[in-house]
């Protein structure tokens, strides 16, 4: 009977009570996240964004909180006060300036304020209509460069109601024209804000996921602001984007390099004499994210970046203005470096277990004195604040929001690796809480998105609640990633999925032949590219059991014709509705394949997602719903690319889990 009792117990997962002490769903609500650490000019605090869960409301609350560097004791410096974000230090360290809404009220938009560190409320020393999307002071804290959109042009009285617009390279969900953004300055005390640039040209607006809005640089001497121009504000255009300095007191611009490819996110040295930016890796439109530098009189510069041969983000130069500070994925990991301003070797930063904090970007700053403050996590620790009082120190944490969460009973996070096809290759696996390698487990194949990002050793909420049912859960890094190289990167541009699928596959069998996963308990999931790729296994490999299909790029016309960023392609396609070219997105795109699919699927998708329109869950929907699998297709009526409040966060966790559930038994 207890031998029964024992199979019976494997066969069904985790009892109730041992479930309670391992991480579910929503113990999501429970994390704390900092983010946008900056570290004070003299090095002894740090200024960051404290986010905790606001359930009642349904959002996310963000505080703007001081931390101690010598002892780690906290100040709160701002109070229910919404939209807290971007806090910035005043070149002389008396002040902080931060963006947070003018009000409570819903439509209450953002708008700079500014604190004394000597005691005192904050100011607010804007009133834009459109908003503030950026803010950067002038070397001299004399005044504060702002970025916002135009107003919409007002009509005649005649025409008040008429809401019609023309459209051109926008993306599906727009209802009106799209206005510029433009760079704006004000004193730091307060007073009339002054128009910098105008035109229908603008200031990029970020969409996530991706990079954070091109940052404005200042020039040391005040004179001229480096900026990233685009020649429309129409989003889905590609290759109009390139770096341009704005000269403060007239408002001209001029570029600074000749690229015909986009490149942008321009950062002047500490003496002025150079700008780093983003290009492609050796100029090439499909190449992975390198940085340049370029003198500051004008030019292409170069990339000095090859080294690394990685996707990496952000250029934050260090003091001496000789070398600066970037990130991006190395294998399992995430990595810093510093990367001398001339080229040659770059030194990867010894941060020990601790990940940084990536999202198309690093989370860090670098004060006066060379410190450098970030977030970051490691596999059994959420994110907390690091310090480091130099490049060549060991990190320390400064907080402990997420003690709570890291003393539970979690999953074990290992690297894998294999080599396919000439390529070495590898993901992350992980393990259920008190894994035992004789035993056969159910296995979730979590597939990340991108393509260009890679899955890691970092704490990730999703994987630890699938494991922590009991389950193995496997994430793999296919060609596409950005965790190998340029070659590894390029190889997916005319290959999207059948490459990358095999690469999931064989990283699959890697991990059989260690005997405990059970042949007969596979399922896949994955959102977005992931997405993508779970439609397109469950389309051509029968050994799924069940599949959680999220914001699934599933139809490559529908992501050309519809989305925000659709576009880019035509450039290594050509469109598809020009020559033969249809063939290949048809060929390429997983609904092409969906009558062959025979596993149960959940799909997911956002109403409002700009990026993956949810006309493509539809079509997958009615294509397994008309050929008799079993289908379930919930929506989210939110905008974003996946769902940003903690509510529906926790919905998709715990559908996963459920669905998952009902066929790995």
């Amino acid at each position: 009977m207890k031998h029964l009792l024992l199979l019976s117990t494997l066969a069904l997962g985790p009892a109730p009570d041992v479930l309670a002490q391992r991480f579910q769903p929503a113990d999501r609500l429970r994390i704390v996240t900092p983010s946008d650490p900056q570290v004070s000019p003299d090095g002894r605090s740090v200024a960051v964004v404290v986010s905790r869960a606001n359930v009642k409301d349904d959002r996310w609350e963000p505080e703007l909180v001081l931390v101690d560097v010598a002892t780690g004791a906290q100040r709160p410096l701002t109070c229910d006060r919404r939209g807290v974000a971007s806090p910035r230090w005043s070149p002389d360290g008396e002040r902080i300036a931060f963006l947070a809404n003018a009000g409570s009220e819903k439509e209450a938009k953002r708008q700079v304020w500014v604190m004394s560190m000597r005691g005192g409320d904050a100011r607010r020393i804007t009133d834009v209509g459109s908003g503030v999307q950026q803010l950067a002071w002038s070397p001299d804290g004399s005044q504060i460069a702002f970025v916002a959109a135009d107003e919409p042009e007002k009509r005649p009285e005649a025409e008040k109601n008429n809401r019609s617009f023309e459209v051109d390279d926008d993306d599906y969900l727009t209802t009106a024209a799209p206005t510029p953004s433009h760079l704006w300055l004000v004193a730091s005390e307060g007073g009339a804000a002054r128009r910098v640039t105008s035109g229908p040209w603008s200031l990029p607006v970020a969409h996530p996921p991706g990079p954070v809005p091109s940052p404005l640089s200042w020039s040391p001497d005040g004179k001229t602001i480096a900026i990233t121009r685009r020649e429309s504000p129409h989003e889905k255009t590609p290759d109009i984007a390139h770096v341009a300095l704005v000269d403060v007191a007239t408002g001209t611009t001029r570029r600074l390099t000749t690229h015909q490819v986009d490149d942008g996110q321009p950062v002047f040295s500490p003496d002025g004499t150079r700008i780093a930016y983003w290009h492609p890796q050796a100029g090439e439109r499909s190449g992975q994210n390198a940085i340049w530098v370029a003198p500051a009189a004008g030019g292409d510069g170069r990339e000095v970046t090859a080294a690394i041969d990685r996707n990496v983000f952000r250029s934050v130069w260090l003091p001496d203005g000789k070398s600066f500070l970037t990130g991006g994925h190395d294998g399992t990991a995430t990595a810093y470096w510093i990367q001398p301003a001339e080229g040659g070797p770059p030194r990867r930063l010894a941060l020990g277990e601790v990940e940084p904090t990536w999202s198309f970007w690093i989370d860090a700053s670098v004060s006066k004195t060379g410190a450098i403050a970030f977030t970051g996590s490691t596999p059994s620790h959420p994110r907390e604040l690091y310090y480091m009082e130099s490049a060549g120190r060991s990190p320390r944490a400064l907080t402990r929001f997420n003690d709570a969460i890291a003393a539970m009973s979690l999953g074990r996070s290992e690297p894998i690796s294999w080599t396919f096809e000439g390529m070495d290759e590898d993901g992350v696996v992980v393990y259920p809480p008190g894994f035992e390698a004789s035993r056969r487990y159910p296995l979730v194949v979590y597939i990340h998105g991108g393509p260009r990002a890679a899955s890691t050793t970092a704490f990730s909420p999703l994987p630890q609640v699938l494991a922590a049912q009991g389950w193995v859960v496997f994430q793999p890094n296919y060609r596409g990633s950005d965790n190998r190289g340029n070659a590894c990167a390029r190889a997916i541009v005319h290959d999207s999925g059948a490459g990358p699928g095999r690469d999931v596959m064989a990283g699959l069998a890697a991990l059989q032949k260690r005997g405990f996963v059970d042949p007969d308990r596979i399922a896949v999931g994955g959102w977005s590219y992931g997405g993508y790729m779970t439609t397109w296994m469950i389309g051509h490999y029968p050994v799924f059991k069940g599949a959680v299909s999220g914001a699934a790029v599933n139809n490559l016309v529908d992501g050309y014709t519809l989305a925000d960023g659709g576009l880019g392609r035509r450039l290594t396609w050509g469109s598809p509705y020009t020559g033969d070219n249809m063939k290949k997105y048809v060929e390429q795109s997983p609904i092409t394949y969906a009558a062959r699919i025979k596993a149960p699927t959940l799909i997911l998708s956002d109403t409002g997602d700009v990026r993956v329109p949810i006309t493509q869950s539809y079509q997958l929907y009615h294509a397994l719903k008309d050929n008799g699998v079993a289908v379930k297709f919930v929506a989210y009526p939110v905008g974003g690319h996946s769902p940003d409040d903690p509510v529906h966060q926790v919905d998709v966790d715990r559908r996963y889990v459920e669905w998952l559930s009902q066929h790995l038994r």
